[in-house]
């Protein structure tokens, strides 16, 4: 069974306003995950109230605010925002938070930059001891969306997720990028897989709702399954049409991919 999770940020802005109305109209089109961005400016007692109501599921919001970890001087002000978007996922029962390595910097030894954000993570990753919540480490394509961005490459990403070996940390593969990036995700490994905790999805080019770009999701989805991933594939795109007709479609994808059916 392959489920579904959809981006509140982008998605069922055509039918609601707030973030915990939107919980609302996705529980109406029988979806049982959401996902969410930053949250600071949120009204986070609603949206647990909304989730409650509705038995909707929140997966993922963002360590809020995202800031340049290759920066050893970003370290404290990370620990804290950590700390922070660790009580606000505990509050809305969310089991992962995502975070970015933020951008290159210029004149800097990459080896230097790695360090830094290994020791950012890792300290991190500590203010989520004794919690059910992990730290989910994504790159970005630097070629579309990102210029500039650290880390756009999923083995890389994969490497640093290992080094850092905290049981709260693991990698967020957004198959977007990694499209964009032209990555062959038929290269990874069952060991690889087994460090990715939630997938997010797009079509390329675009960044639009899967079946509408050029990506083969049935072969992803199919390489993914075949490899051990049982999460959930998160939905963050601009939908072409309403949200609604577009999750009709993406419906439509997955059920073609390897003989899964979709729980929505």
């Amino acid at each position: 069974m392959t489920a579904i999770a959809v981006n509140l940020d982008w998605m069922f802005e055509d039918e609601a306003d707030s973030t915990a109305d939107r919980i609302r109209a996705a529980s109406r089109s029988g979806i049982k995950l959401v996902e969410m961005w930053g949250w600071r400016a949120k009204d986070l007692d609603e949206i647990k109230s909304a989730l409650a109501e509705t038995g909707v599921e929140l997966l993922t919001l963002i360590v809020d605010p995202q800031l340049q970890l290759t920066d050893p001087r970003t370290r404290g002000a990370f620990v804290i925002a950590v700390r922070e978007s660790g009580a606000a996922a505990a509050q809305l029962s969310a089991p992962f938070l995502v975070v970015v390595a933020g951008d290159e910097r210029i004149g800097v030894e990459r080896s230097e930059q790695r360090a830094a954000l290994v020791s950012a993570l890792r300290e991190g990753a500590t203010q989520l001891d004794g919690t059910g919540i992990t730290l989910i480490l994504e790159n970005l394509n630097d070629r579309v969306d990102h210029p500039g961005t650290f880390l756009s490459s999923t083995n890389e990403t994969l490497s640093v997720v290992r080094e850092v070996g905290s049981p709260h940390l693991r990698m967020l593969l957004d198959a977007y990028h990694s499209a964009v990036m032209e990555e062959d995700l038929a290269a990874l490994s069952a060991d690889d897989v087994m460090l990715i905790s939630h997938v997010q999805v797009a079509d390329a080019p675009g960044r639009h709702e899967p079946g509408t770009g050029s990506v083969a999701w049935q072969k992803v989805i199919d390489v993914l399954r075949h490899r051990g991933y049982e999460g959930a594939f998160g939905m963050e795109y601009v939908p072409l049409v309403g949200t609604a007709e577009s999750l009709g479609a993406i419906r439509a994808v997955i059920d073609e991919a390897d003989g899964i059916v979709t729980e929505v």
